[in-house]
């Protein structure tokens, strides 16, 4: 008689290939889970630092002429010109600084939100001539500032308490290639 036959059953390559995609795919969902709330505000900081830094020195600034006639109406006349953009200069940077480094954080957040309505004013008061057919450069330049208040919203969320969790997708394949080992 001839001795039984032993019967090895291998995972078909194409199995073993989403396994492994899954496996890093769930690793990618950890690493951004832990990492790109504060990836997302430090980039935000460097554009609040940078634009802040240009308004600094007097013609650098492509935005300095609307920041000017921004807070001069917002304040009713009480800040205005060179002052105006010096103001929003500090105001900023010190944004900037706050979302690079996450000290004072909740306070560089409330400074902001309060710049934030300064920012996002001039499609509601100047409208018209930012927008007299197509949009101009300054309506365009404000227009894209909808990711920062965007991204300002998350970064805030995450200074409240607010976690990102991986999905449900992740955690189960990290689980599968726990079990797999």
């Amino acid at each position: 008689m001839s001795a039984p036959s032993t019967v090895h059953t291998q995972r078909p390559a194409s199995a073993h290939c989403r396994a492994l995609g899954d496996a890093v795919l769930a690793r990618l969902s950890r690493w951004l889970t832990r990492h790109s709330i504060d990836l997302l505000r430090i980039s935000l900081g460097v554009v609040f630092l940078g634009f802040g830094s240009l308004k600094f020195f007097p013609g650098a600034s492509p935005a300095e002429a609307l920041a000017a006639r921004t807070l001069d109406t917002l304040s009713l006349g009480l800040v205005s010109g060179r002052q105006a953009v010096v103001l929003t200069a500090v105001a900023e940077c010190f944004i900037g600084v706050t979302l690079i480094s996450g000290k004072l954080l909740k306070v560089g957040l409330l400074v902001l939100a309060g710049s934030l309505v300064g920012i996002m004013s001039p499609l509601v008061l100047f409208f018209g001539d930012m927008f007299p057919g197509t949009p101009t450069l300054e309506a365009q330049y404000v227009f894209k500032d909808i990711v920062l208040v965007a991204g300002g919203l998350v970064v805030a969320a995450r200074a409240l308490g607010a976690r990102l969790v991986p999905g449900r997708a992740a955690r189960q394949a990290s689980q599968d290639v726990r079990s797999a080992e």
